[in-house]
């Protein structure tokens, strides 16, 4: 199995998202950002495509396809780097972004 290595980029607040003020009313914890991933953190899956420990979840979820690519040799040509590909949670109010390489 090939190892895949998973980097947040970045997380976006509900501002950035938004370019200010959301539409209607969020409560308090909806308006911060992902308080799961913080930028820079890493986690390596090795011999595995399971969720690692203290990722989210849903997040992973989302990303699994791409995940899958890339552990199987696939590449994204138009991302410009082999073996590399960026994608991200669905959560429309606290985006976070993830860089995913085949090491």
């Amino acid at each position: 199995m090939t190892r895949i290595k998973i980097n947040v980029v970045k997380g976006f607040t509900v501002e950035e998202v938004f370019q200010g003020k959301p539409p209607g009313h969020l409560p308090d914890d909806f308006t911060s950002p992902c308080p799961v991933h913080l930028e820079g953190q890493e986690f390596i899956l090795d011999n595995s495509l399971g969720c690692p420990a203290g990722f989210c979840s849903w997040a992973f979820r989302d990303i699994y396809r791409d995940l899958i690519h890339l552990a199987r040799g696939g590449n994204y040509p138009w991302i410009g780097a082999p073996s590399t590909s960026y994608s991200s949670c669905t959560d429309g109010r606290k985006t976070v972004v993830f860089k995913l390489e085949r090491i």
